[in-house]
């Protein structure tokens, strides 16, 4: 190999590295590694900033923007908790669930989607007596299939069509990825159907008689108002409460546990609840009771329920050290993680990727602003001050909009870009959306990694190390003709997008992809298509993709959960994408 190709080989290496252990973002990363390779000469000016001539980043933002205005006017969550019916039928639940959401998401980003969802899903397990982990973990899965059969399903697919465009194949129309797409999503969708009730275990809330497995921990302080100052636990009607346990009281340095119901309170002591996340929001209001995080200038009533995300400024830090209050103008009053009550202060607790946290909010927290994208990867209001239905007018505005970047690119009106364009200047126009919440709509950093990504792989082409890498797999793959070529290229690309992202490993695979096709009879149109499907399967962990990660909370997962559920379905997309690819 050439000096630049073992240049740009270790970069890779070094990303990879640094983002399996989690030191940087994945966003720092890819940039970071773009501004590597030309520092070093690799690639030059114009291949560095080819991202910025790419339309996939800017489509990518106005899909935000679509999909965030989708997510305002609640279009999805209503109609599906209603298609959930009763619950009788598991099977017959799961799949008025999932054939709609994976539609769903042919059209709108699957992010917004699932965060609308999950409350809904939870509602409506607790009225039927459900386990909500029946239904999230498959509801994600179904999101991320049903987004690779459109070009504005993924970013995955705009970041494909903006390479095959450079690559002299023209764009990808709005349904092409469905050619390869379609049999492997109906494949998906029927296996989620038929083994997610055998796979996927009730991790419904346990007992309130076991109150070390409650899934909220929060922690309240005796008001110094004689409320409750001198009376006992019994007495002051902490015994008995409703979907909430007190499991332990501190005072003056010492632990009580457990509490007996004759158990005299004092003004200051600090007592322990666990219980469901309804229930811990009404203790705030019990009288006599003040929560243990301060006031903060808090507003009564406002609380968010929000999801640590895999590249958060909070992991692996506690709230105190992060600065949590002044960071988001809010305090966290409680605590949820996977399976483990929390036995830490909460201003000590080192936090997790997919931690639940209750915020009590003040009145600078805003939902939506890249600070608050940037640590969550859900963030629900709990208060119905926070709960906001868009009026008739601009509903239909919204829905418009919705159908502008459907129809436009199906019938060959207007490019995808230009539907995105148009889609989002009806918003703001219609009032659906002002300019300020359609710039925090956007997430900044996805788009700067999708332009640092696409310049990544051009240091991957120019530099001659794509040529290689297809050198050396189709003499690996030689005995097993086209097929095993073809399976060879998905194959890295899916265990890339574990490893990084699936944005980076379309961009880092897309040079070698083409040269196995150039070397082999497979089509080169079919073959970009499979790549990019094959990119969006992220099934086997919960941080690979976000809306894994927004699920493993509110679902109560464990690792081996999407591992047992997501193993099919990686396997099912491999080869049967790579057949459909091959045979095509």
């Amino acid at each position: 190999m050439s000096a630049d190709a073992w240049v740009t080989l270790a970069t890779m290496t070094a990303m990879i590295v640094v983002l399996a252990r989690g030191l940087v973002s994945a966003p720092a990363a890819v940039v970071g590694a773009t501004a590597f390779v030309y520092a070093v000469g690799v690639i030059d000016s114009p291949d560095a900033l080819a991202g910025l001539s790419n339309p996939a980043p800017v489509a990518v933002a106005g899909l935000y923007v679509v999909a965030g205005a989708v997510s305002k006017a609640d279009l999805v969550g209503p109609v599906i908790e209603r298609s959930l019916g009763t619950g009788a039928s598991r099977r017959g639940s799961l799949a008025r669930l999932l054939v709609p959401a994976a539609g769903a998401s042919a059209f709108l980003a699957n992010t917004p989607i699932v965060a609308m969802l999950i409350p809904a899903i939870v509602r409506w397990s607790e009225r039927h007596r459900v386990s909500a982990s029946r239904y999230l973990l498959p509801l994600s899965y179904a999101t991320i299939l049903g987004g690779a059969l459109t070009v504005v399903g993924t970013s995955t697919n705009l970041v494909a069509s903006g390479l095959s465009a450079e690559s002299g194949f023209g764009e990808l129309s709005l349904f092409d990825p469905a050619k390869v797409a379609f049999p492997v999503v109906l494949a998906g969708v029927i296996l989620l159907v038929v083994f997610a009730p055998l796979l996927v275990p009730d991790r419904r809330p346990p007992s309130l008689n076991d109150p070390h497995e409650r899934p909220f921990t929060v922690v309240m302080t005796v008001a110094d108002d004689r409320h409750l100052g001198g009376l006992t636990v019994e007495e002051a009607g902490l015994r008995s409460l409703d979907g909430v346990y007190l499991v332990e009281i501190e005072r003056a340095g010492s632990t009580v546990s457990p509490v007996s119901p004759g158990r005299r309170l004092d003004p200051g002591d600090r007592l322990v609840f666990v219980g469901d996340i309804d229930n811990v929001v009404d203790l705030h209001h019990f009288k006599g009771l003040e929560s243990a995080a301060g006031d903060l200038r808090l507003n009564d009533g406002d609380f968010y329920e929000v999801v640590v995300g895999q590249s958060s400024s909070l992991v692996g830090t506690t709230l105190r050290d992060a600065r949590f209050r002044s960071r988001h103008h809010a305090a966290v009053v409680a605590i949820h993680r996977a399976g483990t009550r929390i036995e830490s202060k909460l201003g000590e607790v080192v936090i997790h990727v997919g931690d639940t946290l209750l915020l009590r909010v003040g009145p600078d927290f805003v939902a939506d602003s890249p600070m608050a994208r940037a640590d969550f990867v859900v963030c629900t209001a709990l208060s119905s001050r926070n709960s906001h239905r868009a009026g008739a007018f601009h509903t239909a505005v919204t829905l418009g909009a919705v159908a502008l970047v459907a129809v436009l690119p199906a019938f060959g009106v207007a490019s995808v870009l230009r539907s995105i364009a148009l889609a989002g200047g009806l918003l703001i126009i219609g009032g659906a959306v002002d300019p300020a919440e359609a710039w925090n709509m956007i997430d900044l950093r996805i788009v700067a990694m999708i332009a640092g990504a696409l310049g990544l792989g051009r240091a991957v082409a120019v530099s001659g190390l794509g040529d290689e890498f297809a050198g050396r797999l189709i003499d690996l793959t030689s005995s097993m003709g086209d097929l095993g070529a073809v399976i060879g290229v998905l194959l890295a690309t899916m265990l890339l997008n574990q490893l990084i992202t699936n944005v980076a490993a379309v961009a880092l695979v897309f040079p070698t992809a083409l040269t196995v096709a150039a070397a082999t009879d497979v089509d080169p149109h079919r073959m970009i298509l499979g790549v990019a499907v094959a990119a969006s399967a992220s099934f086997l962990t919960p941080i690979g993709y976000q809306t894994n990660t927004m699920v493993w909370g509110p679902g109560r997962y464990r690792l081996a959960d999407y591992v047992k559920l997501g193993a099919p379905l990686w396997i099912t997309t491999l080869i049967g994408t790579g057949i459909i690819v091959t045979l095509g």
